[in-house]
């Protein structure tokens, strides 16, 4: 192992030693509390700190990081007071997570470290999002991700590459190449020679360094991140090293051949520096003596500090409240607050192209992304002509990577800017799945960190189809903590709904049924306007029955109604689906005593269900009849016209309604 200074001082050269050993020291301490049963779980670094430590060097102190479960030099070169770090490993309350994560599943913006979730891959991208904001205020500045080598082989890591390259974007995709995945060897996880090689495929620069080597790697960094930041072009860097414990502990290393285990030990990147640094009469073995007295004094002192004794005592309403960030305080005015406002007919698609186009103008930080939305315009034509008006930088084709995308919305949204993500058709959603349940709708929890992100579904049937463009899948997200779930079924509410999301800083799907873009209009006011998320409205009012529905539902509500009008029955358009309008249910359900809740989506697992379920533990006095459920068949969406009739729920409404009434 050959270490060049170059232009570094003796000051400097101590600088990285300590940085460097403060990590070892630690962990060694954390595998002590470990063995006494202090600490839950630990994913060792040791044998890998200079990969860590020389990339937070090599980065500016306000320059976003994405590390992993390896990366605790990450943490100690930002400065992260150790004492809060002991906190978040033992799981107490006043930890960075406040007790909800463990180890190195947090993040924390003042210091510019974004928390990794377990599925690796999703982190790649959000430095792609941060990148872009940085991008976008013109700012000089890069991003670093951590990946390591089994994560190369998730979709996640091939995206986040090719969407940098694609949009140029200033990012460092870092590769810990240790060895092994778990148990698994690079052998099992790629057949290419190098990992660095792949760079060639993204059109991108590469290189493959000495990740034990704490100046190479330092050097290397700090090059890199010039050349990203005056080229704005990312960049792929493969440090070789070994994971010198287990996967975590109690993995154990047995099936690490011992030879292999002997050579790595050889290369130790702590030992073999400090060597490099007396040999040069930096300091001296004294001097080293010194450094490990003063961090195992001060490692036991702040140990200590965090391990006292302090009454967990969980609190069920704070629990609840973290979940979403709260409301930013906003003058934009409720629908029934606008004097004598200027209406013009507008066809739902029409509504909320407007919302968008409105709420472009009202943000300068706004971003809109999806495939083909730019000149083109959208596969409907919802952002036909915003790319004339706004420019390619804020109405953002993209390559078919959803995940990465909504990964980058997220970055986008660490640095303070908004996002829309559309999916082309809502089905299209499953393969950003874990970016969305995982990654936007846990991190305000988890760490604090909002996610200005609304995610537009196209969504439902009616259109012939089949069943990879048409389905109903907002059950799928109304499960999940964290989400917001709207879903309008007129124009008047599809534009003031889509107004309220942007103003929202959480993650919001906002789903917007195809069949109704062009086949419902009203008079919706030119103004901007906003209507509240989470709460129902009452469509029409009588007590024969009512429909609790939303999206196409209450078109076939409405059209039940107009032919069976010797029944007056209340409709309520519940509008938002998560959160549910609890208190607009019971009021209906306590007026009409017959309660049928109506969805295009399948029966089985659809939002009814629970619905049905919340009316019967809580209005069950109310009830004259027992609660009824019509929805789709639990079949995928058949492309046959006739047979897609047949599937949807509205075939079914007049005969069940009739058994309802009749009860």
């Amino acid at each position: 192992m050959e270490f060049k200074r170059g232009k570094l001082s003796n000051e400097q050269l101590v600088h990285f030693y300590r940085s460097l050993l403060l990590p070892r020291m630690i962990e060694e301490k954390m595998l002590l509390l470990l063995r006494q049963g202090k600490i839950s779980k630990w994913f060792s670094g040791i044998g890998q700190e200079a990969i860590s430590v020389g990339a937070t060097l090599a980065m500016e102190p306000n320059e976003w990081i994405m590390p992993l479960h390896r990366n605790l030099g990450v943490f100690t070169t930002r400065k992260m007071p150790l004492v809060d770090l002991f906190k978040q490993w033992q799981g107490d309350q006043d930890g960075y997570s406040k007790a909800r994560e463990r180890s190195f599943h947090f993040g924390n913006k003042a210091h510019h470290i974004c928390g990794m979730i377990s599925h690796l891959g999703p982190q790649l991208a959000i430095a792609d999002g941060v990148a872009l904001a940085y991008q976008q205020r013109g700012q000089l500045k890069a991003t670093l991700a951590f990946t390591g080598e089994g994560g190369t082989s998730e979709g996640d890591f091939h995206e986040a590459l090719n969407v940098a390259a694609v949009w140029g974007l200033p990012v460092i995709f870092l590769i810990e190449n240790n060895g092994y995945g778990l148990s698994t060897p690079t052998n099992e996880q790629y057949q290419c020679e190098n990992l660095v090689d792949r760079a060639k495929g993204y059109g991108m620069e590469g290189v493959r360094i000495d990740g034990n080597n704490i100046l190479e790697v330092y050097e290397t960094i700090k090059e890199v991140r010039e050349y990203c930041i005056n080229h704005q072009k990312p960049y792929l860097i493969e440090c070789t090293t070994f994971r010198m414990r287990g996967h975590e502990e109690a993995s154990g290393i047995k099936y690490v051949p011992k030879e292999l285990m002997e050579q790595w030990s050889r290369k130790d990147p702590i030992k073999n520096y400090e060597q490099f640094l007396v040999k040069q009469q930096v300091f001296t073995e004294m001097d080293v003596a010194d450094i490990r007295n003063e961090f195992k004094q001060s490692i036991e002192q702040d140990l200590q500090l965090a391990m006292q004794e302090i009454i967990f005592t969980p609190n069920t309403q704070q629990e609840i409240a973290d979940v979403f960030a709260p409301l930013v305080p906003n003058t934009i005015p409720y629908f029934e607050q606008l004097n004598h406002p200027i209406l013009n007919n507008k066809r739902f698609i029409e509504a909320i192209s407007e919302a968008l186009k409105q709420s472009m103008v009202l943000y300068p930080e706004l971003i809109l992304m999806g495939q083909d939305i730019a000149e083109y315009g959208g596969a409907f034509k919802v952002t036909e002509g915003f790319v004339q008006q706004f420019g390619k930088q804020r109405i953002r084709n993209t390559p078919l990577c959803e995940s990465a995308i909504v990964g980058a919305a997220l970055g986008l949204s660490l640095e303070g800017f908004k996002s829309v993500v559309e999916m082309q058709f809502a089905d299209f959603v499953s393969v950003a799945f874990n970016q969305i349940v995982n990654n936007l709708a846990k991190i305000h929890y988890r760490w604090g960190q909002n996610a200005d992100v609304v995610v537009r579904m196209p969504t439902g049937a009616g259109v012939g189809a089949g069943p990879f463009h048409s389905q109903s899948n907002e059950a799928w997200f109304t499960h999940v903590p964290g989400l917001k779930v709207v879903y309008p079924s007129n124009p008047i509410d599809a534009k003031g709904l889509m107004i309220a999301a942007l103003a929202d800083p959480n993650p919001i799907l906002y789903f917007e049924h195809k069949a109704l873009y062009r086949s419902v209009e009203a008079e919706v006011p030119d103004e901007y306007y906003q209507i509240p998320i989470g709460k129902a409205a009452l469509i029409s009012a009588g007590e024969a029955a009512c429909i609790i529905t939303y999206g196409m539902g209450v078109s076939w509500a409405q059209q039940y109604q107009a032919e069976n009008a010797q029944h007056e029955i209340s409709i309520l358009d519940l509008r938002t689906l998560a959160p549910l309008d609890y208190d607009a249910i019971q009021k209906v359900v306590k007026t009409t005593g017959k309660v049928m809740v109506l969805h295009e989506d399948n029966l089985t697992g659809g939002i009814g269900g629970e619905i049905s379920a919340w009316i019967a533990e809580h209005c069950f006095e109310y009830l004259d009849a027992p609660v009824m459920r019509c929805a789709s068949l639990d079949t995928p969406i058949p492309f046959n016209t006739e047979l897609e009739k047949q599937y949807l729920a509205n075939s079914r409404l007049h005969e069940m309604m009739q058994r309802l009434i009749t009860y």
